[in-house]
């Protein structure tokens, strides 16, 4: 309804006679997000546990980065570039992210010596 607002206390109440839990899960630092390519990380992170219907949903929120999957081995540590270095990298040279990626590592993590050292290949 138009110009109907709920303070905290009533949303609570109306959460509660839903069967809607809500909580905020305390220490976390970071929440990591991994696909088949990269990782979402989430540092300095707030999470939300809702909790309806038998079923949890979490909500995070905080500062975000990327980082592509390498094939560093079990116990070798990943570099990670910012994604807006890889796409950089990517758009510049039209190669795929593994070849940025691999670019970047080769110069230090320097986007435009990472499109130069793939233009001159």
């Amino acid at each position: 309804m138009p110009g109907m607002r709920m303070n905290d206390r009533q949303m609570k109440q109306a959460m509660k006679k839903m069967g809607i839990k809500q909580n905020t899960v305390d220490g976390v630092t970071e929440v990591i997000i991994r696909t088949n390519e990269k990782e979402i990380v989430i540092r300095n992170a707030e999470v939300i546990c809702v909790e309806m219907g038998g079923s949890k949903s979490y909500q995070v929120s905080g500062s975000e980065e990327e980082r592509m999957l390498g094939s560093a081995s079990e116990g070798e540590a990943k570099v990670s570039f910012p994604q807006e270095d890889v796409e950089l990298v990517m758009s510049q040279t039209g190669c795929d992210a593994q070849k940025a990626v691999a670019a970047l590592e080769a110069t230090d993590g320097q986007p435009a010596e990472a499109i130069i050292k793939i233009m001159s290949e």
